[in-house]
């Protein structure tokens, strides 16, 4: 068996557990430390306790598991002061392999059955009364979903931040793919050793499937998820929500929009209705996403301006959530039986950047949402941010095609959007594209100069009509607000590998001179286009380092070390009407 016990880099763990922030009042907590709680299978699991000094219990307990281990300092920032002060028990766990618990990791393997049975350990305890509620951010929030998906009776309610690695069969599977371009930078970066010191140099090494070993770890996950095509059996093995669950657990979801898995947090805020088994749980499912980053929403003041943690270079205003008093009044609710009126807080609440503030509704996607088409139209040289690219509702006539070249040795370079985890540079955000919008690989077009505000929020796609002189190529698209003084921010991108344009689990290379209808994913977001402003589209075939480079061979990709340089335009006309379709909400 392999030694998976050092895969995850503590640096990278350090992105999860500034969660909540530490505000609450110190005080003594008594700790019992390094408890080891057997499993079914006889692998114990390292616990660490943390009771109230100044309460005799009995205690609802707090269940937090992480594979980044518990004894890092602070604990899981304040969270665990700031439950106990609220009086109430946290178990912060190791998961399988990890830390100091026993057994092998790999990822997913038994964490249904590990979280079902720490539950049924902790009921179990003369001080408990019985309550089990969860908590934590990505890795830590899937674990919770895990764990509602078993429906234990005494799990009673969850809190999952960013719980992003949802099996999606539109094109992401376990958000290692995206419309089946490998997301390198944040699933490399996130097994890679910390001490890999040139990220970008080793992102660009070839093949693909070796980066990680690289960098100084071996026998990780990573192998698998590289050279596993998106529809493979692996991601299929790695259940995170199988059709046949259901759920039985009222849950408070927290996401952001520059997260990379949003549009999933969201898919499980509808999915987790869909498939309750009660009116309880049905009735009782609530989002809430922010305007920051992968776990950011309680990070430092935003030097942009506002209380809000950062989304890159781009100024969100005074947004800031209260998680700790959210987190203690929804389990105040059910736990305690205390309802100091949150349950009559909005189903949906979403931050509408741009507007800089928040917004209310009771379903995903928000009620009166219409999807409008916007077309792309050039006189054929749509190149750069001074091409003749344009981006209106009317639908094209005759019109020539834009076309560029793509060479993987000079790809497209990746600057902010929907990530994690890379280690390097500037991080997920809005950033100014201005500098990526002057390359020839870049189409660019551009509406006209907005009079009056539009609000973009919901699900995004882009239907381009395209071709190519290689059997594959990928395909990008960003959508982009451009700003009165001409800053540019993007706002969210997708992308698509063209061998999986008809579904993840059927490969169709292309043929020269055929022009295929492409449907790209972007995902999701709230974003108001104010008056003076314009919306803008890029369309490239790279966003390196977070998708890999296609190599336009048609290959595995993963393994090849050999590329090609390919010729790829982009049609719009009558005959092919390539545009994206905006979830626009008038009010």
């Amino acid at each position: 068996m392999l030694d998976r016990s050092s895969l995850i880099p503590t640096a990278i763990a350090a992105c999860f557990l500034a969660l909540v922030p530490i505000s609450a009042t110190p005080q003594a907590i008594r700790k019992e430390a390094g408890l080891m709680v057997p499993m079914r299978d006889g692998v114990r699991l390292s616990t660490d306790l943390y009771f109230p000094t100044d309460a005799t219990g009995p205690y609802s307990t707090i269940l937090i598991r992480t594979p980044y281990g518990k004894d890092r300092e602070p604990p899981y920032g304040g969270a665990i002061p700031l439950f106990v002060e609220a009086g109430y028990a946290v178990a912060f766990q190791d998961t399988r392999g990890r830390g100091v618990s026993e057994g092998e990791y790999t990822l997913r393997s038994t964490d249904r059955e590990d979280g079902y049975d720490t539950v049924t350990w902790l009921v179990d305890q003369p001080w408990s009364d019985d309550q089990v509620a969860t908590s934590g951010c990505s890795y830590l929030g899937e674990t919770q979903i895990t764990l509602a998906a078993e429906r234990h009776p005494n799990h009673v309610t969850a809190i999952p931040m960013a719980p992003s690695a949802a099996y999606d069969p539109g094109g992401r599977p376990w958000t290692a793919y995206d419309g089946g371009a490998f997301e390198l930078a944040q699933t490399a970066g996130w097994f890679m050793s910390a001490r890999a010191a040139d990220r970008l140099e080793l992102y660009s090494s070839l093949p693909v499937v070796d980066i990680v070993r690289k960098s100084g770890v071996s026998g990780s996950d990573y192998e698998d998820y590289a050279s596993n095509t998106p529809a493979a059996d692996y991601f299929q093995a790695l259940d995170f929500v199988r059709p046949d669950d259901r759920f039985d657990v009222p849950a408070l979801y927290v996401d952001s929009w520059y997260d990379y898995g949003v549009a999933e947090t969201l898919m499980l805020f509808n999915q987790q209705r869909e498939l309750a088994v009660s009116a309880r749980a049905r009735d009782n499912q609530y989002v809430i996403i922010a305007p920051s980053t992968h776990c950011g929403f309680t990070r430092p003041p935003n030097p942009q301006g506002g209380s809000g943690p950062p989304a890159g270079a781009r100024a969100m205003g005074d947004w800031q959530i209260d998680l700790d008093d959210l987190s203690v009044r929804w389990y105040r609710l059910w736990l305690d039986g205390e309802d100091d009126g949150i349950s009559d807080m909005p189903r949906v609440q979403y931050y509408l950047m741009g507007a800089n503030e928040w917004r209310t509704a009771d379903t995903w996607p928000v009620p009166g949402t219409s999807f409008e088409p916007f077309y792309l139209h050039s006189d054929g040289a749509a190149n750069t941010l001074t091409g003749d690219g344009s981006f209106t509702m009317t639908p094209p006539g005759r019109e020539p095609s834009d076309a560029f070249t793509y060479d993987p040795t000079d790809p497209v370079p990746t600057l902010g959007g929907q990530a994690c985890c890379t280690g390097m540079g500037t991080g997920a955000g809005g950033y100014d594209q201005t500098d990526i919008e002057r390359r020839r690989d870049v189409l660019v077009y551009t509406s006209a100069v907005l009079d009056e505000g539009l609000e973009v929020t919901g699900p995004l796609e882009a239907v381009l009509y395209v071709s190519s002189d290689a059997p594959d190529t990928d395909f990008t698209v960003k959508l982009v607000d451009v700003y009165p003084d001409g800053t540019a921010y993007n706002v969210q991108q997708g992308a698509l590998r063209m061998r999986y344009r008809e579904g993840l689990s059927t490969k169709v290379l292309m043929e020269e001179g055929e022009v295929y209808e492409a449907h790209l994913d972007l995902h999701a977001t709230a974003n108001y286009f104010g008056p003076g402003h314009r919306i803008r589209i890029e369309v490239s075939s790279s966003n390196f380092p977070r998708w890999t480079r296609n190599l336009n061979t048609g290959g595995n990709n993963f393994d090849e070390t050999e590329w090609t340089v390919a010729r790829n335009t982009v049609h719009h006309s009558a005959e092919y009407p390539s545009r994206v379709v905006l979830p626009v909400v008038r009010r």
